[in-house]
């Protein structure tokens, strides 16, 4: 779920050790658009923030290693982002990060007659999630059978990364849309 290709995954790497680097962690790598793709990096610090200058940092230490790298010959748009407050859930530690907290999931097989469930995070065993649906059932599947997942934004999500950001002794918190920290456009190739 953190990428979705072989292309993304070479991207991945070489932004994990870049991001490594600088004390941030990815999140998510994605390559979007055909006449002028977009490789879309997410990203965070262990504490879960993420702000404008991380990502200008983050930004200037891929731009020489992609150019080397040169993933995409026609050319591509970088552009770097927080995972913003309804965030994709791409890692086993991000379910149990936010036990508690309303999430869709789709999976990648049809489960039970149904690819898509919404409900609240329930715990993480092992490499096993769980999702307490509306009516209290819950429902459990091994990371690697979820194609997709993110949080849903709520009232109580908005109010823990507020929390969050004042523990943290971020000036504001990290609630806009994933891309509304995006530095993009200079780096274009």
């Amino acid at each position: 779920m953190r990428t979705s290709s072989i292309l993304e995954e070479t991207i991945a790497s070489l932004a994990d050790s870049a991001a490594a680097g600088l004390g941030f962690e990815i999140v998510r790598v994605r390559v979007l658009g055909d006449r002028q793709p977009r490789v879309q990096i997410m990203a965070e610090r262990p504490d879960g923030g993420f702000n404008v200058e991380n990502c200008a940092s983050l930004s200037r230490a891929l731009s020489q290693p992609l150019e080397e790298m040169d993933p995409i010959p026609a050319g591509y748009v970088l552009e770097v982002s927080s995972p913003g407050i309804d965030r994709p859930l791409t890692r086993v530690q991000d379910f149990s990060n936010f036990e508690g907290f309303e999430a869709k999931v789709e999976l990648a097989r049809m489960q039970g007659g149904r690819r898509r469930f919404r409900g609240v995070l329930a715990g993480v065993e092992d490499d096993t999630v769980k999702l307490k649906l509306d009516d209290g059932e819950i429902v459990s599947w091994r990371f690697h059978h979820i194609a997709d997942a993110r949080l849903v934004l709520t009232d109580a999500l908005i109010a823990e990364d507020m929390r969050r950001a004042k523990e943290r002794g971020d000036a504001e918190p990290e609630f806009a849309e994933n891309d509304a920290d995006a530095i993009g456009g200079e780096d274009e190739k």
